[in-house]
């Protein structure tokens, strides 16, 4: 067992007897931070849940890269921008800014004040949130006198955010179980632009803290079997350590807050280019539920948008990754349009009590309205997206026959290049 006070010590060379190809690139292998490890887990510790062994064959079977990552992407982006609706509408109780020790600290939604009703309330000046214009004021008075500039994001640094969409059922509870996706979403104010990139589960990396290499899915668990509310922090710094740039939030989400955030904007609109029938498209609950989408332009709803953008049976992954950008640009869309304001405050306090459960993030309330202040303006062609595929990793099988996905970490610096800028590590 390894001494609980020293840091992992795994490194790049360790990858030598897997026989990895050498690959032609002159980029340097990805910078990573050095961060103090949590404490070692007991020899002989067991990740696995039933439920997660008794489906592992066939959620492989169905298919490999990418099942979460335009959905989550969807989630996080539609996630900030509801928050600027929502921030004129719930009642703030001194929503001061994380300190650098408060950083990880989870807000759980639940625990949020009481939201007030948009439709009765109104500013100290007697009008109402929105503007003749159907725009945001620029301050919101609060019901105890305090007022909330709503003013975006007043940093120069970028401020990177890990969205992890959690393997959960409806009738699960708690952050014990592995992530489906990460997604990492970085927002660059010198430049105005947003970076997402999307990270597979069976990369096999370090987690922070522990010398054996593991899936990054495990980082969750490993971090909620120490203690309770750690696995989001733990995994962020496995992201930040292996993949070099610095995370200072993470938000969790589950399949239920991406159908609830649909619904909540009345749903989006899509052009179906073709029909798609998928007999084996899996339930919320280990079993199938046939779906059918006819082609053709159509208004649909959550359940709707979850299933068209994660069916992947009877057609390539290269189009399910097309049906999944066209799933987040349609809710963006959905958000972005002025008539959708005043009916997401209209409705806030209902979904943010139907969010309850759902998601969990380190950010402020206020963080949040100043992200998506930030991220409404900034314009669709300065959104960068990328996703850690076959170009940067390669198949491995472990002695214990696990299929892993191992990073060919040099291709992977250009990469990180290509969504974040040139200066990501910074």
């Amino acid at each position: 067992m390894m001494n609980q006070n020293q840091p992992s010590t795994t490194s790049h060379s360790d990858y030598t007897h897997l026989s990895i190809p050498s690959v032609p690139y002159p980029v340097p292998p990805t910078q990573r931070a050095a961060l103090p490890p949590p404490p070692a887990l007991e020899a002989g510790t067991v990740f696995n849940s039933a439920r997660e062994d008794s489906l592992s064959t066939g959620a492989r079977q169905r298919g490999g890269l990418g099942e979460w990552i335009w959905v989550i992407a969807a989630v996080g982006l539609v996630t900030f921008t509801i928050t600027v609706s929502l921030g004129a509408a719930l009642v703030l109780r001194a929503a001061n800014e994380l300190s650098a020790a408060e950083e990880t600290q989870t807000i759980h939604l639940a625990a949020l004040p009481t939201p007030v009703d948009a439709r009765t309330n109104s500013s100290s000046s007697g009008a109402s949130f929105l503007a003749a214009s159907g725009q945001l004021p620029n301050r919101l008075t609060l019901e105890d006198g305090q007022t909330v500039e709503l003013t975006p994001w007043n940093g120069t640094s970028r401020i990177t955010i890990l969205i992890m969409g959690l393997d959960r059922r409806p009738y699960e509870t708690g952050l014990g179980f592995r992530t489906d996706t990460m997604l990492l979403v970085s927002l660059d104010p010198t430049t105005n632009s947003l970076g997402i990139l999307s990270i597979p589960r069976d990369l096999y990396i370090e987690v922070v803290g522990y010398s054996q290499l593991q899936r990054i899915n495990t980082a969750m668990v490993l971090g909620e079997l120490q203690r309770a509310g750690y696995g989001p922090q733990l995994a962020m710094q496995t992201v930040e350590y292996n993949l070099g740039i610095r995370v200072q939030h993470y938000a969790v989400v589950d399949f239920e807050a991406f159908i609830t955030l649909v619904d909540s904007i009345g749903g989006i609109t899509l052009d179906v280019p073709y029909e798609i029938y998928d007999a084996y498209y899996p339930d919320m609950y280990n079993g199938f539920d046939p779906f059918y989408i006819a082609a053709g332009v159509q208004r649909v709803d959550g359940a709707t948008a979850l299933r068209y953008a994660r069916t992947r049976h009877n057609d390539s992954d290269f189009e399910r990754a097309r049906r999944q950008q066209q799933v987040m640009f349609a809710i963006r869309d959905q958000v972005l349009s002025l008539e959708q304001l005043p009916a997401l405050i209209a409705q806030s306090p209902t979904l943010l009590r139907s969010l309850s459960n759902d998601v969990y993030t380190s950010l402020s309330l206020e963080e949040m309205i100043r992200l998506g202040l930030t991220l409404r303006d900034i314009p669709e062609e300065n959104i960068h997206t990328g996703v850690i595929d076959y170009n940067y990793i390669i198949d491995y099988t472990t002695e214990d026959g696990a299929q892993v996905l191992i990073p060919q970490r040099e291709a992977l610096g250009y990469l990180m290049a290509d969504v974040f800028g040139a200066n990501y590590w910074q």
